[in-house]
C-alpha cells in the first residue's frame, strides 16, 4: 500500500497509554498516515495492545517488535527503515509514545515539506499562542544540553532534542542507515549526518524549525537517572563525530 507519511513512535512499557485508546482519534479520521508503532522489548503488555491496535486499523497501523530492548535511538532507526522498505511512502518522521505532540499536530507539520525544505522538526518554545507544559527540571536541564549540542553542531538550534521530526523519504533513508552512537542524543547526529550529507550551508535551506502550538509533559521519562553519567560520554563521542564530519565536508 502507499501512504503520504508514516510516523514511527517507539514504545517501552506503554500499556497504559494503548489501553486509554489515544490513538483513536486519530486513526478513525480519513488520512492517508501509517503508524508504525516499534515495540523496544516491552515487559507490561504493550505488544499485545499494539498487535490489538494493528488488527482493529490493519490499513493504518503496523507493529514491529525489536528482538530485545535497544533503546530509543534504535527503534526509531528500526521502525523508519522497516517502513521505507515495505511500504511506498513519500515522508517519515517519528513521535514520542505520550503523544506529548499530537498527531494532528505531527499532521501539520508535515505541510512545510516542499520542494526545497526535506526536513521539519518541531520547537518547544514558549510564547504567545502556545501550550508548552514542561517540568521545571527538564526544562532546565534540557535547555543545558541544548545549548552544549548548538555549540557541537555550530548550528542556532534551539530545539534539537524535541521528539517529533519529519523527513523525505529519501532523506531518511541517508540519515538511518548506519547506528548511532546514543541511545537517547541520537537528535544530535541526526542533525550533523543533515549537514554532513548537504553540506553545512545547503543544509541550512533544507531545514526547518517549526515553534509547535502544543506540547505537554506527559509523566516520567523512559531515561534512567543513572544515564546523567552516561550523558557526558555520549556528548564527548558525538563531539567527536560531528568533529569529523565537518572535517570531512569541509574538505570536499
Amino acid at each position: 500500500m502507499s501512504y503520504t507519511t508514516c510516523v514511527v513512535i517507539p514504545c517501552y512499557n506503554e500499556v497504559k497509554e494503548l489501553k486509554n485508546r489515544v490513538y483513536d482519534g486519530f486513526l478513525k479520521e480519513d488520512t492517508d498516515t501509517l503508524i508504525c508503532f516499534v515495540d523496544d522489548g516491552s515487559t507490561d503488555g504493550t505488544y499485545t495492545e499494539l498487535k490489538s491496535l494493528e488488527k482493529q486499523y490493519p490499513t493504518k497501523v503496523v507493529v514491529y517488535k525489536n528482538p530485545n530492548n535497544v533503546g530509543k535511538a534504535e527503534s526509531v532507526r528500526n521502525g523508519v527503515n522497516f517502513a521505507c522498505e515495505n511500504y511506498e511512502i513519500k515522508l517519515v518522521g517519528y513521535l514520542d509514545a505520550d503523544l506529548a505532540t499530537s498527531l494532528e499536530e505531527f499532521s501539520f507539520l508535515t505541510t512545510y515539506i516542499d520542494n526545497t525544505i526535506s526536513f521539519v522538526f518541531g520547537s518547544r518554545i514558549m510564547k504567545l499562542g502556545s501550550t508548552i507544559e514542561r517540568k521545571a527540571s527538564r526544562f532546565f536541564i534540557g535547555r543545558f544540553i541544548a545549548t552544549v549540542i548548538s555549540t557541537i553542531l555550530d548550528l542556532k538550534v534551539y530545539d534539537t532534542q524535541c521528539g517529533c521530526k519529519i523527513f523525505k523519504k529519501d532523506l531518511a533513508l541517508e540519515v538511518f542507515n548506519k547506528p548511532f552512537v546514543s541511545r537517547w542524543l541520537f537528535d544530535v547526529e541526526i542533525f550533523n549526518r543533515i549537514v554532513v550529507f548537504y553540506g553545512k550551508e545547503k543544509a541550512l535551506t533544507k531545514m526547518l524549525e517549526v515553534p509547535l502550538k502544543r506540547w505537554v509533559d506527559q509523566g516520567d521519562s523512559k531515561v534512567k537517572t543513572s544515564y546523567f553519567f552516561q550523558l557526558w560520554l555520549d556528548l564527548y563521542k558525538i563531539n567527536k563525530i560531528c568533529k569529523k564530519g565537518l572535517k570531512h565536508n569541509n574538505s570536499i
